[in-house]
């Protein structure tokens, strides 16, 4: 059975059961602790939480997910792999144990002519709680599961819960039986190898306290209603109904592993090594193909990183495996060809697939060579100084300038006998991202547990929202923090976070940063507005700063935003629109919006592209851009259903979770795209958009970054105030700026020339006058100095290199000379084969001497170059050399 018959049995059986199909949401999680979808019941997490009510007491989905903990283990194991997709059976207050427990044993064992999966009941081993009396009692009394069959286990294997104080409850586990060659009886308490665990059955009826660890918490008692969660693994229940091995052999993994076959000439299963290989390429490539089509891209942060990550360990293997060219774009062909037919979006979006894959792994194929010869040279300088460990400092180098994940570094490392200084490395990393990722948490939440914000919710509900058509006006203080603290109260000077139950203040969300603005009580208080943001789903939180007065919680406001400041907004949210739609026009769909930030006057657009857009093609687009306004098109919102927006082709932005309603906004007959934001009424109202220029913000991505209205009025009137101060310097019309620019810097390049010639030939002429003063030290001519300040390092090494070839080649001759440039001290030293012999080497002097000026250099032993920081200590750094010389002669 295909794996995509799998996944239409599953939700047809539950759809026939009164389930609600909920499509597969996106992989990028929208959850603020999460980079990616790593379980089936993630999407559903909200409902199980009680933060959103659920959208029917039963659900059904088969959800794409993505885990990486294990990164290393796969293509080793049986099981282990970074895509799987989870089928789920919900149930949010509505049937317990029993009806879980019957409609997995009807699923499974039912015939296949009858809609099931056909599997033989007596292979079947049931797993419960150790302390669960009601679910054994279901399966032995009212299915029929033999009690032999089924085994009791503790906390750790059969009790599930979020890590957090929450909902937690018993699991019961269905295994199936692959039989004796893949290890010895007893059932899956004994061998997980050959009882596998296919089906997962979460009873969710307790609420769990503070603890430590998998099994180290405190049951706080029963939930108010009780719910069923269930996951069984798609890939494992293909690999068993396809009658193969391991995942890897099951129908959309297994025509990856013979693409790369059929591109590299090397068999499956002919050596464990480029097995393992095969089934990295087979997992890695059918996970790109699937984070992409969500809409991530490769990057150096976050989700970014694990697509760069994963990409890059399938290209490398198949450079293991014998590929010498672009392997990428069959890879991918294959992958959306077998997932097509289960995610049809996939072949929709194939192009702008390819595109960001082929850009990766261009940029990685460049990476890969200066890398590998980086990564060479420290494992030879590391061995050379007896150390098996590569210094962290240079796996970092190798991350932040070559971009090699980690963990290529570790097995290329590993590959030639060294480990890594991880810790090292870690620390160097934690320096970057520290301060990044502190800024963006305390601009989303403040200091406050979300928790606060959950029981504002809880008790005041979402915030209603009235900013489309309001600027201003009435509502109550339904919530209020302190210092991130829930309070009663307020006073003059505090930091705030007010939750109202109405509000014209957008909260950042779209690209669209938040409002600003004051909010006013009757008794004189007023807040000051600086930010406001969702941290949970339907809360505005209003940051600011209490002016004036005390404010309370219930008390009647009066809030009231900054209208220029949103209208600069609304224009150049508008403006972003226009130039999305008008990029896609001239670069195709592949120009798909990959983020943006609209701020009063100004907007940035980021969009995937493989390359630079042409001048000439960023000059068409604003240009259209501009007519667009010029023409004075109505812009219009309008709430409908996702699958009518989508028919009306609706453009949504990659990496947005939408509801079953959503808000589409229209623009004339030139674009219509998903939009919560505010927007102007009239493209007339922009008055001008001006682009600034574009820029690669990482692999495959490229940043817009533009003005609106008087911003872009302004930008130009300054611009054209240069231009007649050029017209005036030049003595030419403007059309003529460019050709008389471009004259006059030929020839102060040709004068630049001419004066470095002279320099340097001014240098030389005094290297027959430093060779000839050269000290004679034990037999070793010696030739150390100052030359004169401003002398480049250039300059300087030619000139040592031209004193030291003056001596015979039978006689040693160090030669070591100094200079001061921009207020810097540098050094060259040269030693000629004779001096070498005697164990004079250049980057041994070059240290020593850079070591007294405050700096370091290094080079080969014949010719090397340092330098420091402080130029006062060129005469001791001389002297040093010197004294070097002489106790190695």
């Amino acid at each position: 059975m295909e794996s995509a018959e799998i996944r239409r049995r599953w939700l047809r059986f539950f759809e026939e059961r009164g389930h609600k199909v909920v499509p597969s949401a996106s992989l990028i999680a929208d959850d603020p602790t999460l980079l990616l979808v790593p379980a089936g019941m993630v999407p559903f997490k909200p409902y199980f939480l009680g933060e959103v009510k659920p959208p029917a007491p039963r659900a059904t989905s088969v959800q794409k997910c993505v885990r990486t903990p294990d990164i290393e283990e796969v293509g080793k194991t049986t099981r282990h792999g970074t895509f799987f997709q989870m089928c789920g059976n919900f149930s949010f207050g509505d049937y317990f144990k029993e009806g879980a427990i019957k409609y997995a044993w009807e699923l499974l064992t039912s015939s296949v002519a009858d809609g099931g999966f056909g599997l033989e009941a007596e292979r079947l081993w049931i797993t419960v709680y150790q302390d669960d009396d009601e679910a054994e009692q279901i399966w032995r009394d009212v299915v029929g599961v033999p009690a032999e069959r089924i085994q009791r286990l503790g906390k750790a294997d059969n009790f599930w819960s979020m890590g957090v104080p929450g909902p937690c409850g018993p699991c019961s586990e269905i295994n199936y039986d692959r039989g004796p060659e893949f290890g010895v009886e007893g059932g899956p308490a004994v061998n997980d190898e050959r009882y596998v665990e296919i089906w997962n059955l979460v009873f969710m009826q307790y609420e769990r306290g503070a603890g430590r660890g998998k099994d180290d918490f405190e049951i706080l008692g029963d939930l108010p209603s009780q719910n069923i969660d269930t996951g069984l693994g798609l890939e494992r229940l293909a690999m068993i109904l396809q009658g193969v091995r391991n995942m890897y052999e099951t129908d959309t993994l297994r025509v990856v592993i013979d693409k790369a076959t059929e591109l590299t000439g090397v068999a499956y299963g002919a050596s464990g090594a480029s097995d393992v290989s095969l089934r990295v390429v087979s997992d890695h490539m059918r996970t790109s193909v699937m984070l992409i089509g969500d809409g991530v891209t490769p990057g150096n942060e976050g989700r970014g990183y694990v697509l760069r990550r994963i990409m890059r360990r399938a290209i490398r293997n198949m450079r293991l495996l014998g590929a010498t060219g672009p392997v990428v774009q069959d890879l991918v062909d294959v992958v959306i060809d077998t997932m097509g037919q289960q995610y049809p979006e996939l072949v929709t979006d194939r192009k702008r697939i390819e595109t960001v894959a082929l850009a990766e792994e261009a940029a990685f194929l460049k990476t890969l060579k200066a890398g590998t010869n980086i990564l060479d040279t420290a494992v030879t300088e590391t061995r050379a100084t007896g150390s098996t460990v590569l210094p962290g400092d240079k796996a970092f180098l190798l991350h932040d300038t070559w971009g090699f994940p980690i963990d290529l570094t570790l097995e290329m490392a590993a590959e030639q006998g060294l480990s890594v200084d991880e810790d090292g490395f870690r620390r160097l990393m934690k320096e970057q991202r520290e301060r990044a990722k502190a800024d963006s948490q305390a601009k989303k939440t403040g200091h406050a547990d979300l928790h606060a914000y959950r029981e504002i919710a809880d008790a005041a509900g979402a915030t209603d929202f009235t900013g489309y058509v309001q600027l201003e006006g009435e509502a109550r203080i339904v919530g209020l923090l302190v210092d991130g603290v829930p309070a009663p109260a307020a006073s003059e000077g505090d930091e705030v976070e007010v939750v109202l139950d109405r509000t014209p203040f957008y909260a950042e969300g779209g690209g669209q940063i938040g409002d600003t603005g004051r909010i006013r009580l009757d008794n004189g208080a007023v807040v000051e507005i600086r930010d406001v943001q969702k941290p949970v789903p339907g809360v505005h939180v209003h940051k600011g700063r209490v002016q004036v007065g005390e404010i309370t919680v219930d008390a009647p406001v009066w809030a009231a935003i900054d209208q220029g400041r949103r209208r600069a907004i609304a224009r150049a949210h508008s403006a972003t629109h226009l130039t999305h739609q008008a990029l896609r026009d001239a670069l195709g769909p592949t120009a798909a919006q990959a983020g943006s930030e609209n701020q009063p006057g100004r907007f940035r657009f980021d969009f995937g592209s493989p390359a630079a857009v042409p001048t000439a093609v960023m000059t068409d687009v604003e240009q259209r851009i501009n007519e667009v306004l010029a023409h004075e098109m109505d812009v219009q919102a309008e709430v409908m259903s996702i699958d009518e927006a989508k028919k009306q082709g609706a453009i949504a932005e990659f990496g947005e979770k939408y509801g079953e309603r959503v808000r589409v906004v229209t623009i004339g007959d030139f674009s219509k795209e998903l939009c919560g934001g505010t927007h102007v009424r009239n493209t007339a109202q922009l008055g001008l958009v001006k682009l600034l220029g574009e820029s690669s913000i990482g692999s495959g991505v490229r940043r817009i970054e533009a003005l609106v209205g008087v911003d872009a009025y302004q930008f130009l009137a300054r611009e054209h105030t240069v231009v007649s101060q050029l017209q005036e310097l030049v003595k030419g019309r403007p059309e003529e700026l460019p050709e008389k620019i471009a004259g006059m810097l030929g020839k102060l390049k040709d004068a630049e020339k001419e004066i470095e010639k002279f320099r340097a030939e001014k240098v030389l002429q005094a290297a027959a006058g430093l060779a000839a003063g050269a000290k004679d030290v034990h037999g070793t001519a010696l030739v150390t100095g100052q030359v004169p300040d401003g002398t480049t390092a250039d300059d300087l090494r030619r000139l040592v290199l031209d004193v030291r070839g003056r001596f015979p080649g039978d006689r040693p001759a160090v030669v070591a000379l100094f200079a001061v440039t921009g207020g810097r001290p540098v050094t060259v030293v040269a030693t000629n084969e004779a001096a070498r012999e005697r164990g004079f080497k250049a980057g041994d002097l070059v240290r020593t001497a850079a070591k007294t000026l405050g700096g370091g250099g290094g080079g080969k032993p014949d010719v090397a170059q340092g330098g420091g920081q402080n130029p006062e200590a060129v005469a001791e750094a001389v002297a040093a050399v010197e004294r070097l010389v002489a106790e190695t002669a």
